[in-house]
């Protein structure tokens, strides 16, 4: 097992608990910065606008243009300093960028805000990594367990998030919100602390001398690669669409209090990451595509329970689905394009994949305002549609093309 037995093996599966338990209380910690900046970034943005609100969404492109910025930062942090040197940096980032949101928010400053936000994302980016560093840390039979830890940190990640951010809006009075962001100053430095205790292994390159690495445009432009890459930037950018905007329907199309606009946040997070624990299972036994599939019509479920009205519970039961929709969808596509190429042209084409997921991702944040602003919530939701249909069309066609060649 690894090469290892006996005494070794118990050693190395000691630390291996070890460094899991610090880096999954390090993920529920500094994971919460993603639901508290999104269930209220919109808002916050808001009232910070005059005339034209259209740019309310603004702050959470910046949150996550951030996180593509961050996924690029610790990847060069890392080879310099070392991964724990380098998760520490996002724990202190992300406590600074919630002292600038604070500052921005007591100063009534939109653009600085918007900025503050970008800054808390680069942490988030640095955070996304703990999962990878968790099951580098792990021998083969422990790393199924260790990312299970990790996810489950995430769903703690996402009840701590909204929760802060309905406990503290209201600590500088008439500044909302302010509070909230000043909430990520002792969660960064509580980070810092549970970080200080890991011991990380050296990370040990994987190589493959007998077979030579393919041109990237060889891997990219096949068939599978592609409908991977679409499908994952369809499920993430809707995801991201919808709710961002949803605040903003909720409190200032609907009325309802800030607190229940940020609780339907968090459930929807929480269903985003819930059925992690046994998506895998399912993609093994039917298959990618199919998990995708069935990621996509739930989305499309989602469409369908915002169009029924705009009570309450069509918000919460939309952003649930909405939360189950992109787990199928997008951990569906990423299989689906891990499948395409080999360890070591990994870093190639995940880095081209994520340029454009991320580029997508921010842009449908940054049009979620826009488009709620002129066309309103109804509307919003149309727009899964024909983004959903489009997607399963591709993925009909990558599973008809596979049928012949199995048949041969």
């Amino acid at each position: 097992m690894d090469g290892i037995t006996g005494n070794g093996l118990d050693r190395q599966l000691r630390s291996a608990r070890r460094n899991v338990a610090f880096l999954a209380g390090a993920q529920a910690i500094l994971g919460s910065a993603a639901p508290l900046s999104i269930s209220v970034g919109s808002l916050a943005g808001y009232q910070l606008l005059a005339a034209d609100k259209s740019l309310a969404t603004a702050p959470v492109t910046g949150f996550n243009v951030g996180t593509a910025l961050g996924a690029i930062g610790i990847a060069f942090l890392s080879r310099f300093l070392g991964r724990k040197a380098a998760f520490i940096s996002g724990a202190i980032i992300a406590a600074l960028g919630g002292v600038l949101a604070t500052i921005a928010l007591l100063r009534s400053d939109f653009w600085l805000f918007a900025v503050s936000l970008l800054v808390i994302g680069i942490s988030s980016g640095f955070t996304q990594k703990i999962r990878f560093a968790a099951a580098d840390a792990s021998p083969s039979s422990f790393k199924p367990k260790a990312i299970s830890w990790i996810l489950g940190a995430g769903i703690v990640s996402a009840i701590i998030g909204p929760q802060l951010a309905i406990w503290a809006k209201d600590l500088f009075t008439p500044f909302t919100f302010a509070g909230t962001f000043l909430a990520l100053l002792p969660l960064g430095l509580i980070a810092i602390v549970i970080l200080s205790f890991l011991k990380l292994p050296e990370m040990k390159k994987a190589t493959d001398a007998t077979v030579p690495a393919r041109p990237l445009r060889e891997i990219v432009t096949t068939q599978r690669f592609l409908t991977g890459m679409i499908c994952g930037i369809g499920t993430y950018a809707l995801m991201s669409f919808v709710m961002t905007g949803a605040p903003l329907a909720m409190v200032i199309g609907c009325g309802f209090p800030t607190e229940l606009a940020t609780l339907g946040i968090q459930w929807h997070v929480l269903a985003m990451f819930g059925p992690s624990f046994f998506t895998g299972m399912i993609i093994a036994r039917v298959g990618a595509e199919r998990v995708v599939a069935l990621g996509l019509v739930t989305l499309m479920a989602c469409a369908v329970v915002a169009h029924l009205g705009i009570e309450l519970w069509n918000f919460w039961g939309a952003l649930v689905l909405l939360g189950i929709g992109w787990n199928f969808g997008f951990i569906g596509s990423t299989a689906i394009v891990a499948s395409t190429y080999r360890p070591h042209e990994a870093d190639k084409v995940q880095g081209f994949h994520d340029i454009f997921l991320f580029g997508f991702v921010a842009l449908s944040s940054f049009s979620s305002g826009k488009v709620y602003e002129s066309q309103g919530w109804s509307f919003m939701n149309l727009v899964i549609w024909p983004v959903a249909i489009g997607c399963l069309i591709l993925l009909a066609a990558l599973m008809l093309r596979r049928k012949p060649a199995a048949a041969a």
